[in-house]
């Protein structure tokens, strides 16, 4: 494993933090698809979501059959040069994770899991059992999220808020023990939901070497947060990340937002992917291109702020200059209008993309 890269911080509480997460790092054993990164082979991995239309696909498509279990999608990620893939670990079967452990290693790639938080004290049981079929795949990361949705589309008081904020840290505070005894790493992601500093406090507060984030390039525009700032706040206390860029454009009520292909949007990629490395060398890359019609965030509408009481009035308008600015040139992507196997295809191509720009600009493949 490589070692930890020194990071300069007059953060006393980050400091602690990154040391404790060196510490971890070095305890864990290294999964054996690591030994690409050891020999100086770094690949861009694809996260599951990236294949939102494909997985579990009922078209009939010869050209894009849909994939029916993680070993499918592993499989194609490979062939079409990724190094690796973050993918959903739900109740799945001895099989599927020796499968996975086996064409991982033969191939050098590295995996990841996707896991649920355990809801209550009954669930737990659930999810250790998750766990260890992570961890007999080869998984030492375990990404997770708090919220499934969106926070401004959610929560309609703060009080809503509240109670899902509390049920939250009650559900990372049941994982602890858990992720700590197997000694995996619980990477919990800025999915619309947390602001970075809410997310750091929450890291800090847990004070628990094996917890730390999922590092999402472009999710907190959403939350009318600058990604490349959000980057730098999280960066240092990263697992994982969700490389994505993200092309925006005004609209009515506020602005659209989209995933584009990677090197189209906003999101200084190069930057980010320096400073993740800077702060953890071994830090996998995984690309989140999803391809949907553009969100709306409506952060002209009262409603949106239902959440947000101590958002600054300069904050709404330093988003709002730079989507006008940086306005994505064109249509931003969509599937409406396009039929199923169109959609399959946009969908191929948007990841091809983008696996070819990490390649060529990111150092990535």
């Amino acid at each position: 494993m490589k070692n930890q890269t020194h990071v300069e911080t007059h953060d006393p509480e980050r400091r602690k933090f990154l040391k404790t997460v060196g510490a971890a790092s070095l305890a864990f054993a290294m999964p054996l698809p690591m030994i690409a990164k050891e020999l100086g082979v770094e690949k861009m991995g694809i996260v599951v979501h990236s294949y939102g239309i494909r997985w579990n696909s009922k078209t009939a498509s010869a050209d894009y059959p849909g994939f029916k279990d993680a070993f499918d999608l592993l499989r194609h990620c490979h062939q079409i040069g990724a190094g690796g893939i973050q993918v959903g670990v739900n109740n799945w079967a001895e099989d599927l994770s020796k499968r996975m452990r086996e064409y991982a290693e033969k191939n050098n790639l590295f995996l990841e899991a996707s896991i649920s938080l355990p809801k209550s004290k009954e669930d737990v049981a659930r999810f250790e059992k998750d766990i260890l079929a992570a961890k007999e795949a080869g998984m030492q990361v375990m990404r997770t999220v708090c919220l499934s949705g969106r926070r401004y589309e959610t929560f309609k008081t703060m009080e809503d808020w509240n109670h899902f904020r509390q049920n939250s840290l009650t559900s990372l505070q049941l994982a602890v023990p858990i992720v700590e005894k197997n000694k995996v790493l619980l990477a919990v992601e800025n999915h619309k939901d947390w602001h970075a500093a809410e997310l750091v406090d929450i890291l800090k507060g847990l004070g628990s070497h094996a917890v730390g984030a999922c590092l999402d390039f472009g999710n907190n525009l959403a939350l009318l947060e600058d990604p490349n700032e959000v980057i730098r706040t999280l960066a240092p206390y990263s697992f994982s990340t969700h490389v994505k860029d993200m092309g925006v454009q005004e609209y009515e009520n506020g602005f659209l937002l989209s995933e584009v292909p990677l090197g189209q949007g906003i999101v200084d990629l190069q930057a980010a992917v320096a400073l993740c490395k800077k702060h953890k060398a071994n830090i996998s890359f995984c690309l989140e291109m999803i391809t949907r019609d553009p969100l709306r965030i409506n952060c002209l509408q009262t409603g949106y702020f239902a959440t947000f009481d101590k958002l600054p009035a300069k904050q709404l308008a330093a988003v709002l200059e730079m989507v006008r600015k940086q306005s994505f040139k064109g249509k931003l992507p969509a599937t409406s209008g396009l039929d199923p196997e169109q959609q399959l295809a946009f969908e191929e191509q948007n990841i091809l993309d983008s696996l070819a720009y990490s390649q060529k600009q990111l150092g990535l493949g």
